[in-house]
């Protein structure tokens, strides 16, 4: 039984050249997304957590995160080449420390398009990661981004749950 193998949505089909996907003919649906970055900082910069935030000499660390986050999202195009340029309905992100110490980011990203938010949640996610080890790395270099992955989304062809793994 030979089962079709899916192709590259970014590919044209006639060059095989990088190319936009053409969303002209689809419809707008809400859609969302969830990332979720894992930063693991170590008990070294968990230490300076004060009322669940970190201080260092740049200012407050979750704070400026989520700023760098939405900013990213919102950025997305920019920096991803293929991207399609949105105007986002929503976007929040979430820091918290878990019971293991390490900071768990949540970007969570809404629109009404023709196209979906994935990649905006992952790229807020991994901006906020990124802000948190620029301002972090005076206490430690032994920080690590841990994982980006994407949890959920939801609206046009396909819904995707992962938040149970």
């Amino acid at each position: 039984m030979n089962k079709e193998l899916p192709s590259f949505s970014h590919l044209d089909d006639q060059t095989g050249q990088p190319a936009m996907v053409d969303v002209g003919r689809k419809l707008q649906t809400r859609r969302s997304a969830t990332a979720r970055s894992i930063v693991v900082t170590g008990e070294e910069l968990v230490e300076h957590l004060n009322g669940g935030e970190i201080h260092s000499p740049k200012g407050p660390v979750f704070q400026t995160a989520v700023i760098a986050g939405i900013m990213a999202a919102k950025n997305t195009s920019s920096l991803i080449p293929l991207c399609h340029p949105l105007s986002l309905d929503d976007c929040k992100l979430h820091i918290s420390v878990n019971a293991e110490k390490e900071i768990i980011i949540e970007c969570t990203v809404s629109i009404t398009a023709k196209t979906g938010v994935e990649m905006e949640a992952l790229t807020g996610a991994s901006v906020a990661a990124l802000t948190i080890y620029d301002m972090c790395k005076s206490f430690s270099h032994n920080i690590v981004i841990r994982e980006t992955r994407l949890l959920k989304k939801t609206g046009g062809k396909n819904d995707f749950d992962n938040t149970g793994a």
